[in-house]
């Protein structure tokens, strides 16, 4: 399975320098940017784990791609993305988020449908990686 969640899912993975560039795009437009992480990706699942703080008043996208790999070296098996937020609005709002690494392996979702009244079926799903405790999903 191949979890498409972001603003370029449905782009091949985006190599470091392409990563560089739209964080470049994202400080130009004065957004901040965060770093997040997770082994539990289930799209109703969107506060990641934080990677430090909200990186402020940076220029160039070295300080954010050098804590990227610090993120990489120690996480090797999660999913990682990138956030940057407009607070043009008067509020947070996220104007840029895309996946920057992902397991190696990925389980896939289960599908569940359960019967309700009148015959209505409803449909719910979990990913298969929750079946193992944090820590050790996708053969970490």
């Amino acid at each position: 399975m191949y979890l498409r969640q972001g603003t370029f899912s449905h782009l091949p993975e985006l190599t470091d320098a392409e990563i560089g560039a739209q964080v470049r795009y994202a400080l130009l437009n004065n957004w901040p940017v965060s770093i997040e992480y997770t082994d539990d990706p289930h799209p109703r699942h969107v506060y990641w784990e934080m990677w430090g703080l909200p990186l402020f008043d940076l220029d160039e996208p070295d300080g954010i791609l050098a804590e990227l790999t610090a993120c990489r070296n120690t996480f090797p098996q999660h999913y990682i993305r990138v956030n940057a937020y407009d607070a043009s609005f008067g509020r947070q709002t996220t104007a840029l988020s895309f996946l920057v690494q992902r397991p190696d392996h990925e389980p896939g979702y289960l599908l569940t449908r359960t019967e309700s009244d009148d015959r209505r079926q409803q449909y719910g799903w979990r990913p298969y990686a929750t079946e193992q405790p944090v820590g050790r999903r996708y053969g970490g």
